[in-house]
């Protein structure tokens, strides 16, 4: 089984399971770590917003357009690690993944 170990929003570390072909957003959703996803996947609302450890930075795609917008706007973008958890598919290659929830807006 893929892991990925998230950081709530308490500073606190959870391993776990992450399903395969589905984005991140909807695994981070199920827990309540604070990944509300108002949305539901569109990428208009940055709910979903999180920091990805830099050393996993280089295996994710980059954003694109509409994600690239609307992280700029965000009060705790980091250029170097946030990403919207909705754009991001959780593949084989992503097993072990380190991420945490970013602070409410």
């Amino acid at each position: 089984m893929a892991k990925m170990r998230v950081t709530d929003r308490d500073g606190i570390e959870h391993e776990i399971e992450g399903q395969l072909g589905v984005k991140l957003m909807e695994t981070l959703r199920e827990y309540d770590y604070g990944v509300t996803a108002i949305c539901g996947g569109l990428c208009s609302c940055a709910t979903c917003h999180i920091f990805v450890d830099p050393e996993w930075i280089p295996r994710l795609p980059a954003p694109q357009g509409d994600e690239r917008e609307l992280l700029v706007e965000l009060q705790h973008y980091d250029p170097s690690r946030s990403r919207l958890s909705c754009q991001v598919d959780f593949t084989p290659e992503l097993d072990g993944l380190r991420l945490e929830v970013a602070p409410d807006e």
